[in-house]
């Protein structure tokens, strides 16, 4: 192989992983802010089962429950107990 083929061989590979790069970097940006906002949720929740002895008021902790805590916010965490009080 000549220096030539190779030089330009290497600068369309760099361009690929370039494209890919920036192809890529928003939907991992947005499963980082999901990941951050879960964890969030996770935390609102032991934080409301930790209250419950005092106000009486519990939820289950798990992946769903604090996704919607942590992608909603307080009216969530509201529309979370509405259902659980619905069904019960």
């Amino acid at each position: 192989m000549d220096v030539r083929l190779l030089l330009m061989l290497a600068l369309g590979g760099l361009a690929l992983l370039a494209i890919a790069a920036r192809a890529f970097s928003a939907p991992l940006r947005l499963a980082g802010k999901a990941a951050v906002n879960m964890a969030l949720g996770f935390a609102a929740l032991l934080l409301l089962n930790a209250a419950s002895p005092v106000t009486g008021v519990s939820l289950g902790v798990n992946f769903f429950n604090a996704l919607v805590v942590g992608v909603l916010g307080v009216p969530g965490l509201v529309l979370l107990l509405l259902v659980q009080w619905a069904f019960t």
